[in-house]
């Protein structure tokens, strides 16, 4: 599941005991008129440096979007090949393995917002590559695999810092709206940047797609330059071996986090059949519908963040995590079984619904749970549960696809997700009964508000 997927210093030198006693005052808005129906914004009008990095964020995430649709095209386009296609999950998971857990470290020994910047820049370095190589004459096939595992690893590097962020930049009973407003935000690029790209790919070329990926990373690194620091927490700046150990320990001793990671790599690797996009795309107008098709979740998933206000009232977040991924995979074993452009889409928008739901209460468990001090290490274990499943299972479905045929692989996956969350919920009781209101270990500290 891909739920975005979904993060310096606070805004206000008000100590967190001042903010206890002298409460800022919130002004009435459409969200507290109409709960459970309304997007809260109230981290967007109240925190000028989360507006920054989810602006900047925003237009990446287009970018990288448009490039998701452009790089498997470009390999299929020369190689006319599912599992071509499928293998650059292969090439992506391993330099990814490599770098998370140490990005997780760096993430609480550095300062998590010059972190991301370095990284961005790097990246936008990945996407000029790949432009260059798509002018040549002959472009190399190789250079493909070898950019998306360099821009995997770097990835890998990046997010466990630019997830870390978002707890230090809202208060703490934000942390459900921010969840929101980011899964929005993906929503929203994940919609977006595959219709741009598909567009982009019919009417301008592959160079050109690339290119706008590469463009969009100067908005990204210019509202970075204009946040604040984010020094690491207290006491904790050095990195050492003994860090990473420290946050798989604690992953370990919470069987909510376990569960979330564990059920999120199980749907995922039997679920995803964007490896398949291409040849289906192919046989239902194109560059333009392989657009449609990569949009079509996010869709979902933007629906069930627009009305995600019912959220607020399920304290059973283990369930309601297996009960959205077993709907996510029913969903898409019926869109393996259509060969209706429509009903296909259709599905797809409700298996995006259902990866929102499920994601957005793996962001409140983890956010609600897992202290500053650890956030940088914490979310390199989050990044490689919702990034390992999606790139094995790209690897897994052109198998396949290759084997028994592309729609065979749609349909199995589907339902070997379905299969497997009811095993997921079978041999982790303690997650399947978890509640947020039962005791849990301290989360982070509330910071001072703008």
């Amino acid at each position: 599941m891909t739920a975005e997927r979904v993060s310096p210093a606070s805004e206000s030198a008000r100590s967190p005991a001042a903010l206890r006693v002298f409460p800022r005052a919130r002004k009435p808005d459409m969200a507290a008129a109409m709960p459970g129906v309304v997007m809260d914004l109230a981290p967007l009008r109240r925190h000028g440096d989360f507006r920054l990095l989810f602006v900047g964020q925003f237009v990446s995430q287009l970018g990288t979007m448009v490039r998701v649709v452009a790089l498997p095209f470009h390999v299929y386009a020369l190689t006319r090949s599912s599992l071509a296609v499928g293998l650059l999950g292969v090439a992506q998971l391993g330099p990814l393995l490599l770098t998370a857990l140490a990005g997780g470290a760096l993430a609480d020994a550095v300062d998590r917002r010059r972190m991301v910047q370095v990284t961005e820049a790097a990246l936008a370095l990945g996407s000029a590559a790949l432009t260059a190589n798509a002018l040549l004459a002959r472009p190399h096939l190789w250079l493909l695999y070898v950019v998306a595992g360099a821009m995997a690893a770097i990835n890998g590097l990046q997010e466990p810092s630019l997830n870390a962020m978002i707890p230090r930049l809202v208060d703490p009973d934000e942390l459900p709206a921010a969840a929101a407003l980011q899964s929005f935000k993906g929503s929203v690029s994940m919609i977006a940047g595959p219709a741009a790209g598909g567009a982009l790919l019919a009417a301008a070329g592959v160079p050109a797609t690339y290119a706008v990926d590469a463009a969009s990373f100067l908005v990204s690194l210019v509202a970075l330059a204009l946040m604040r620091p984010m020094p690491p927490p207290p006491r904790k700046g050095r990195l050492r071996l003994g860090a990473v150990l420290e946050g798989l320990r604690y992953a370990k001793s919470r069987p909510e986090l376990i569960g979330t990671y564990v059920v999120d790599v199980v749907a995922v690797f039997f679920g995803v059949p964007t490896a398949l996009f291409p040849a289906i795309a192919e046989g239902l107008g194109g560059a333009g519908v392989l657009g449609l098709l990569y949009a079509a979740p996010a869709v979902g998933a933007l629906a069930a963040t627009l009305t995600s206000g019912w959220t607020r009232r399920v304290h059973r977040h283990g369930l309601a995590i297996l009960l959205a991924a077993g709907a996510w995979g029913a969903a898409l074993a019926a869109f393996g079984l259509t060969r209706n452009l429509v009903v296909a889409l259709f599905c797809l928008a409700l298996a995006g619904a259902a990866d929102m739901v499920s994601g957005l209460f793996r962001m409140t468990i983890w956010n609600q749970t897992i202290p500053d001090a650890l956030r940088g290490r914490l979310a390199s274990i989050e990044l490689l549960s919702y990034m390992t499943g999606p790139l094995l299972g790209d690897a897994e479905s052109g198998a396949v696809a290759a084997l028994a045929g592309v729609r065979f692989s749609a349909i199995s996956g589907g339902v070997l997700c379905v299969v497997g969350v009811v095993v997921v919920a079978v041999l982790l009781p303690g997650f399947r009964r978890y509640s947020s209101r039962s005791p849990a270990a301290p989360g982070p500290s509330p910071i001072a508000a703008a």
